[in-house]
């Protein structure tokens, strides 16, 4: 028999650091550790120690994937490298002036939005490159020399150098790039032409200097991070999800760091669409429900959603990423209320120090937990990581709005699951309703410690075709990580109406970056029978502003023929109108190659349901059901790992794990799957 290997996957959130083992033999071992915000490689070391604890032969681990918020938090909060940016003589305010939006259009008293490099340290280049790629002036190797010696001078954290049209003709960036890595060894430099070969100055700027000033801080995390791992016995392969819904090898990570803002919500879609194709099930909507925030994504036809760039903190980023639509709600969202008295839930968040007030950690303000533990929804047993919740400590919290208000505790907390779930009815309705899709023809799967206790609510208020959840719900995006496997985009502005000349040069170039990023993926250990390629092209109307994403088939004659019929199709989807008779403009070419892994057989279990789902009831306890009656109804807990495939009850009742607990209301029935999923429907 094959000597056992075991895959770990950790997913670092705000509150929690998920981890999860599987073995090649189809065993599973899972851990939930309190996460350590001030050096999240400790939480990552905490779960490893935790998973050993339950059983796992560290000795046999072959392979550990690693989704953080690192990234994003440095980029959320401003704690960033000091860049120096070397642009265009002319160019040198671009970061100044932006897009020339103003975030808040009729605001008397705008915000300047904070600029990413300061003005000081933005360096002109004298040379010139025209929008055909043509050399209009040279550069010479006096300018390269000043301009290394006046970034010396500034003494920089990283270097972004961004020059005009380098993505058509990147001969300047490269020679820039050289002579200042040879000037500042030991300082990361990044230059654009190797991170988003795309037009629209600002973004392409922006995104270079996010990623440079983010790769000391990324590189130094991971470094921290690989040596914790070790420390606590793993010596195998270190790898982190990116946005684009697929892991790079934490060595490679830093280099394109921009890529990993999105590394945390991304691995919960890849581990989606497993489960949803598991089941047999086309159309899905995740409800990913940490302690900070809420991630809602909707995928079709099991194809995981995908934006070519996505913003944050206004910055532009130009890089492949899963569609998601995040809002600031979660089990740690603060209840507050505003200077006109109106109760507020979010965005602050009691985060993971001190937590809740029910933690028991000295936070003293009202949080949507609270608010579950006070109606009963939430209680009875440990959490994971340790923690016990303390009721009185939850009713005094609510008690600071309630009283305000003019409520009672249990009216203040009814009222606070109100308006969290509003957020999240909203937040649904924005990924569906308003692109013309009906939740009614949706499954949607709720995970994330906090995602079960609203299952019954989102299936009642959006109207779902029902709730899907998962076995291990609080792990189930930790668990992901190593579904998604590795991924490699590339990316070229083209800018050309589509004509019959247009095909050999799009066929050579999608041929090309599939050929590289393929040997890149094999070198970093995958089987090529385990490699797909799939491309995709940005068109839009002759003198349109903005343009879709058009996948293809491959990059045959017969496949590049095919484009302007298919962006007219998705057009007339999106927009309700098509011109056939206007002429097709392709933008930028993308192609992007996933290596998956080896994964064991899913979990089928081998023991029918015997006897009704009674035995699994662990307690009662009384209950008041958001949504529902005043009184509070005595309502029967299940113990999750006591259900068994066939099991059906009806609620109102409550499904307790060590992960997540996952609250169903009256009028609505539960059934186990084979693989230990709950379906929640309607009666």
């Amino acid at each position: 028999m094959a000597q056992e290997r075991w895959t770990i996957s950790i997913d670092a959130g705000g509150t929690f650091t998920d981890a999860i083992a599987r073995s090649s033999r189809g065993g599973v071992i899972a851990a939930k550790v309190a996460s350590t915000p001030d050096d999240p490689s400790r939480g990552l070391a905490n779960a490893v120690t935790a998973l050993v604890d339950e059983g796992l032969q560290i000795q046999d681990v072959s392979l550990l994937c690693h989704g953080t918020t690192v990234a994003t938090n440095a980029t959320l909060t401003g704690s960033l490298a000091e860049v120096a940016l070397v642009t265009t003589a002319g160019f040198r305010d671009v970061m100044g002036y932006r897009q020339s939006n103003r975030p808040d259009v009729y605001s008397l008293t705008p915000e300047r939005p904070l600029e990413l490099v300061e003005r000081r340290a933005r360096i002109e280049v004298a040379e010139r490159i025209a929008s055909s790629g043509l050399v209009l002036e040279e550069l010479t190797d006096d300018e390269i020399e000043r301009v290394a010696a006046q970034v010396a001078l500034l003494q920089p954290q990283a270097v972004a150098v961004s020059l005009l049209f380098s993505y058509l003709n990147d001969s300047h960036e490269r020679r820039l790039g050289e002579a200042l890595r040879r000037m500042l060894p030991d300082v990361p430099v990044t230059l654009s032409s190797e991170i988003a070969r795309e037009f629209r100055e600002y973004p392409r700027t922006a995104t270079t200097v996010i990623n440079a000033a983010l790769r000391p801080v990324v590189g130094g995390y991971l470094n921290r991070a690989a040596e914790a791992v070790k420390g606590a016995g793993v010596d195998a392969p270190f790898l982190v999800m990116q946005s684009n819904g697929g892991c790079v090898p934490a060595g490679r990570a830093d280099e394109q760091a921009h890529r990993l803002v999105l590394s945390g919500p991304a691995g919960g879609v890849a581990g989606l669409i497993a489960t949803a194709e598991g089941h047999g099930i086309r159309n899905v909507i995740s409800l990913d429900m940490g302690g900070t925030s809420t991630d809602v994504c909707l995928a079709r036809d099991l194809r995981i959603p995908f934006t070519t760039s996505h913003t944050i903190q206004d910055h532009v980023l130009l890089a492949p990423s899963v569609d998601i639509h995040t809002i600031g709600a979660g089990g740690g969202s603060i209840a507050w209320i505003d200077p006109t008295g109106r109760l507020r839930v979010g965005p602050h968040s009691a985060k993971a120090v001190p937590g809740p007030a029910s933690y028991g950690r000295g936070g003293v303000e009202p949080t949507v937990t609270d608010a579950h533990v006070v109606l009963g929804t939430l209680g009875g047993g440990d959490l994971a990581g340790g923690l016990s919740l303390d009721r009185e400590a939850a009713e005094r919290a609510i008690d600071r709005v309630g009283a305000r208000l003019g409520m009672s505790t249990v009216e203040a907390a009814e009222a606070i699951l109100a308006i969290s779930t509003a957020h999240m009815v909203r937040a649904v309705r924005k990924v569906s309703v308003e692109r013309g899709l009906d939740p009614r023809e949706f499954t949607m799967v709720p995970f994330g410690g906090a995602g079960p206790l609203h299952a019954g609510l989102m299936l009642r208020h959006v109207g779902l075709k029902s709730v899907l959840v998962p076995a291990q719900p609080g792990i189930f995006s930790a668990d992901g990580l190593l579904v998604a496997g590795l991924r490699i985009d590339d990316s070229q502005t083209v800018l050309e109406t589509f004509g019959p000349a247009s095909g050999q040069a799009l066929a050579d170039w999608y041929a090309k970056a599939a050929e590289r990023a393929i040997a890149q993926v094999i070198a970093d250990g995958i089987p090529a029978d385990n490699i797909t390629v799939t491309a995709s092209v940005d068109c839009r109307y002759l003198g349109q502003g903005f343009e879709l994403n058009v996948p293809i088939d491959g990059w045959s004659e017969g496949d590049l023929a095919e484009i302007p019929e298919r962006f007219h199709r998705a057009h007339e989807e999106l927009y309700g109108h098509a011109n056939r008779n206007e002429a097709v403009e392709l933008v930028t070419v993308r192609v992007a190659v996933l290596g998956s892994f080896d994964r064991p057989e899913a979990y089928q279990s081998d023991t029918a349901a015997s006897g009704s789902a009674d035995a699994a009831v662990i307690s009662r306890r009384l209950v008041h059901m958001p949504g529902g009656a005043r009184e509070a109804v005595d309502t029967p807990v299940y113990d999750r790992r006591a259900l068994r495939a066939g099991h059906e009850f009806h609620g109102p009742a409550i499904v307790q794990q060590m992960d997540s607990t996952t609250v169903v209301l009256s009028g609505q029935t539960v059934t186990v799957a084979a693989n230990g999923d709950l379906f929640v429907t309607e009666d």
